[in-house]
């Protein structure tokens, strides 16, 4: 179906014509047999404890729409999460040859909890899609004429205690993208047609001199030369995108819309926003004086001394208060994105104890270092977390533990003892809370 120019005057025709032609990302539905690809912002226990305060089951006729759904990784990542439930998710798309993957790759899991909409997102308050709970929008707006009205255009459609899930280009991380998009631009002058722009920029990024700014590493994308045809032309050949910092998102979406900002990179979680935790665990005046500022300029100082964020991913709620709160003895403690156990935490942290107070953590899969004083108590806490115990639960557990029991900690005691604790895991995202009267997810 060939969509009205009229519809969609807020893209650029060229940008159209793109995801028809290389619909993104490029995946083969036969893969969906082998694997299942996951989407950082779309795991049900991330939405629950950033969004819902931990209290939301996903049932009851939850709905989501994901905005800009491409070929289908977010969409099929939450029907999946989803599959026994009765929650809808509608997958909204430009492209039909995308759409047309989706479809496929549902087809091939057996997925029935879809509807499919070809469309722009800047129509959604005239498509009758009613109430969302969730919208997702990832790698959508920053290729917008108007990025603005793509938002309210999802805004229109959120239900009151609904929340969004949302990524852009982070404008830092993308420094040697630019450069390069501009060295391809001054060459592809002369009328080039899409595959000689690609293959012009393979040999561009398989000969360019170590000082390039793409090429020493500095676009904080892995990228190379032998990378498939739709993911070059999606980063260094589109023809419409930007980039946002810190500040921008905050004056965007919380001081002129009024709503709240929760950030979580892939795979780093929030701990690229935080200053200490970017500059490792040094003791140095300038971050004890950052510590002291509001939020939102500590994380602003964190991006720009970082400079790795290539995409701000992050939650934007009604309100603040979204966020499941710690220090309810009524939530329960859970591990998640990665394979690792409560008892194997409280072993390194016991083991690490005996060598003196701090405790040093190298994260490999986030590259954080940190150093930190896990109280008296973090080592029993997390030897009991299972992801189905509450807090109140577990404390009664070291209640119980003979050493303590002459003067047995209070549950306030028993939190700011851990709070240290907790709040280096909640910034990697691999400690999350969801409330007792919630099932466990997955």
């Amino acid at each position: 179906m060939q969509l009205p120019e009229s519809q969609t005057e807020n893209y650029l025709k060229s940008v159209r014509d793109q995801y028809e032609a290389l619909p993104y990302p490029d995946r083969n539905p036969e893969d969906e047999a082998k694997r299942l690809i996951t989407t950082w912002l779309d795991d049900l226990p991330m939405i629950n404890h950033y969004c819902f305060a931990g209290r939301e089951a996903f049932a009851s006729g939850f709905r989501i729409l994901v905005a800009g759904g491409g070929t289908g990784d977010g969409t099929i990542y939450l029907a999946e999460q989803l599959r026994h439930t009765d929650a809808e998710i509608v997958h909204l798309d430009l492209s039909s040859a995308s759409i047309d993957i989706a479809r496929r790759r549902a087809g091939k899991r057996s997925l029935t909890n879809i509807r499919w909409v070809q469309d722009s997102i800047l129509n959604i308050p005239q498509l009758g899609l009613g109430k969302f709970h969730y919208i997702n929008c990832s790698g959508v707006l920053h290729h917008l004429a108007d990025p603005d009205a793509g938002f309210q255009a999802l805004r229109s459609a959120l239900a009151d205690n609904g929340a969004l899930g949302i990524m852009v280009y982070g404008q830092y991380g993308r420094t040697g993208v630019y450069q390069m998009q501009s060295l391809l631009r001054a060459i592809n002058q002369d009328g080039a047609d899409s595959d000689q722009k690609i293959q012009r920029a393979r040999d561009v990024m398989m000969s360019a001199p170590a000082s390039n700014w793409y090429k020493c590493g500095r676009a904080s994308v892995s990228l190379d030369h032998t990378g498939n045809a739709h993911e070059i032309y999606d980063l260094l050949l589109h023809s419409q995108d930007r980039a946002y910092t810190v500040p921008e998102l905050y004056e965007w979406i919380v001081d002129r819309h009024g709503m709240n900002l929760l950030f979580t990179e892939t795979e780093r979680g929030g701990s690229v926003y935080v200053p200490q935790l970017v500059a490792g665990p040094h003791q140095l005046e300038y971050l004890t004086a950052a510590s002291r500022l509001p939020v939102r300029q500590q994380q602003e100082i964190a991006e720009l001394l970082g400079g790795s964020i290539s995409r701000h991913s992050f939650y934007v709620t009604q309100q603040a208060g979204s966020e499941a709160p710690y220090g309810d003895a009524d939530l329960v403690p859970l591990l998640i994105h990665e394979a690792i156990t409560g008892p194997q935490l409280a072993e390194f942290i016991d083991r690490e104890q005996q060598k003196g107070r701090l405790v040093t953590i190298n994260h490999i899969h986030t590259g954080i270092t940190a150093r930190l004083d896990p109280g008296r108590y973090a080592k029993y806490i997390l030897n009991n977390i299972d992801g189905r115990r509450t807090f109140g639960e577990i404390f009664d557990i070291i209640r119980g533990i003979a050493k303590f029991k002459k003067a047995p900690p209070s549950d306030q005691e028993l939190f700011a003892d851990f709070r240290e604790m907790y709040d280096f895991l909640r910034a990697i995202e691999r400690l999350l809370l969801r409330h007792r009267s919630v099932p466990a997810q997955g």
